[in-house]
């Protein structure tokens, strides 16, 4: 392998003869990469630009890039509800995967809550920043405080703000408990503006097909990006499998006012994200 344009070509990588079909899948996953690598190239500088001068949307760009890269990686994605309308809004989705950016990225103009490490990433920090991710840390509960007022300053400005609320991303199967820190912003973003509700919107993501066959719990290890797993093979084995289908499902806004109980309308949050993961999965399985 070698490093181009800050994205992994493949040549000749052992193993591949079972699910990237030899020769021909090397080169397929060279051509997706070069792909992705030529839309960076030619996208980046514009976001900068756009960023820079404010002439344009700022999450417009991304969302064209991120439908790219979707494209590339073969990922088909299937959407229940939409968007809430509302301002301010925070979006509350369960984490399965790196890939989920790109999924709810190319569905609308919103910014991404990440953890502070991936600001240090090689490449994908850069392109977080550009997108205007929010980075906090989430191990040091003494600067919650800050990383709450820097999202709620975005949510009284309008942004339309991602949480992966489980704080770590899951195997696909099961949903983790929702961190309820972050859910503080909501509150500091009534006092940063002038609204009266700050609209929380679960969202459910599901990894449910694989080249076309419904996923059973064990074959979802080919969708979820556990722990500290390394990102480049995991890209490249996304890229192996060719095709795999996800749901995303957009529920009903809950309001979040001044007198709301945190915890509550946090746990309120995770079991609708629950319920429509577990019948995005249920449905798939019922299809097979």
């Amino acid at each position: 392998m070698r490093l181009s344009c800050g994205v992994i070509f493949v040549s000749g990588i052992p193993g591949e003869t079972e699910r990237g079909g030899g020769m021909i899948g090397s080169i397929r996953i060279g051509l997706a990469l070069l792909l992705i690598c030529i839309a960076t190239l030619v996208m980046a500088p514009l976001q900068m630009l756009v960023l820079k001068t404010g002439l344009f949307n700022p999450g417009t760009v991304p969302r064209f890039w991120h439908r790219i890269v979707l494209k590339a990686l073969g990922l088909r994605v299937h959407v229940r509800g939409t968007i809430a309308p509302q301002r301010p809004l925070l979006i509350a989705s369960n984490h399965i995967s790196w890939t989920d950016i790109m999924v709810i990225g190319s569905l609308a103009d919103v910014a991404f809550i990440a953890k502070s490490d991936v600001a240090g990433w090689p490449v994908f920090g850069s392109l977080a920043r550009l997108q205007r991710t929010v980075f906090v840390e989430r191990e040091r509960k003494g600067r919650s405080g800050d990383q709450a007022g820097e999202i709620a300053g975005r949510l009284a400005g309008n942004d339309a703000v991602v949480l992966f609320a489980e704080g770590s991303t899951g195997d696909g199967n099961h949903l983790l408990p929702f961190k309820s820190t972050l859910f503080g912003a909501a509150r500091l973003a009534l006092g940063n503006s002038n609204a009266e509700t700050v609209y929380i919107q679960p969202v459910a993501i599901a990894y449910t097909k694989l080249q076309g066959m419904p996923m059973g719990r064990q074959h979802r290890v080919a969708a979820s990006w556990i722990g500290d797993a390394d990102l480049v093979p995991h890209l490249l084995d996304v890229l192996r499998e060719r095709a795999m289908d996800v749901e995303v499902q957009f529920g009903e806004p809950l309001e979040f006012k001044a007198g709301s109980d945190r915890k509550q309308v946090t746990r309120r949050v995770e079991g609708e994200v629950r319920t429509m993961m577990l019948e995005a999965l249920r449905t798939r399985q019922r299809a097979r």
